[in-house]
């Protein structure tokens, strides 16, 4: 018992991802009102006025209302790949999975249960949590004699079914949320985009000839968003695919060894 507790220690994620999203639209404003929007980035020190030539912040801060909330998106994006990267790392557990599987199938061919939970006890993570789970099932199937073959081994797959539905919820936790803003923000940035050249068709439309700092103000808007939209749909795209690669690879993993240990006993009894 004391051995099954140690194999689920580890960072298991941040569940509360609202909170996160609060956090992360807060410190987008504080960006964009204290940063971006600084005086001194814009000609008079005045933030109605061009930004200075060359001034990307001022730049920026033009792009309008829509810019924290892309950026909110954005950092959103940022926290929850870094969650993602310490909790799948964590679920991998210490060593070289691929090592670890090995390990495990070599145990299991010399019907050495001592070795393989060892191994399982040095790993930790999901795999070793899954694997162990199925071995302590292994012991007891082998000590059972009321049931018959078939039910043991229909009992040793039900339990890694179980263990491994205990340990999946948890990588794959907070990847909707990121899988959800590959559209979003790139859905931001057009709204900002729209929004952009609704002000500078405003503005060329304007009586008495066009005004050049509307004009302006509504194409950098229009760009600036576009920007960070496409900036923020390409991290949560490459950031979602990266993080649903290791866990098929870890689910392989587990298929791999699970159908090892059921073959072994199969095998030897």
């Amino acid at each position: 018992m004391e051995t099954n507790k140690k194999q689920r220690k580890g960072f298991k994620g941040i569940e509360a991802a609202g909170l996160v999203i609060i956090v992360c639209f807060i410190i987008a404003v504080c960006i964009y009102k204290f940063v971006f929007g600084d005086p001194g980035n814009f000609m008079d020190n005045n933030p109605d006025n061009h930004p200075l030539p060359g001034n990307f912040l001022g730049t920026i801060y033009k792009g309008g209302i829509v810019v924290p909330v892309i950026q909110t998106l954005l950092l959103t994006v940022i926290a929850l790949s870094i969650e993602r990267y310490f909790t799948i790392r964590s679920a991998f557990g210490r060593g070289k999975l691929a090592k670890f599987v090995a390990n495990i199938k070599d145990a299991l061919a010399k019907n050495d249960m001592a070795t393989a939970k060892a191994l399982c006890d040095k790993q930790r993570g999901s795999v070793a949590n899954v694997v162990g789970a199925t071995l302590r099932k292994y012991d007891e199937m082998e000590k059972n004699t009321e049931l018959t073959k078939e039910q043991k081994v229909i009992a040793i797959q039900k339990e890694l079914e179980e263990a491994t539905a205990l340990e999946l919820p948890m990588m794959q936790q907070n990847l909707p949320i990121i899988a959800t803003i590959t559209t979003l923000g790139t859905l931001m940035g057009l709204l900002g985009t729209v929004v952009g050249m609704i002000r500078s068709f405003a503005a060329l439309g304007a009586g008495g000839g066009t005004d050049s700092v509307a004009l302006s103000t509504g194409i950098s808007e229009a760009l600036i968003n576009t920007a960070f939209g496409i900036l923020t749909g390409a991290l949560a795209v490459i950031s979602y695919n990266y993080f649903t690669n290791k866990i098929d690879k870890l689910t392989f993993s587990l298929d791999e060894v699970g159908f090892s240990i059921v073959e072994t006993f199969n095998a030897t009894h």
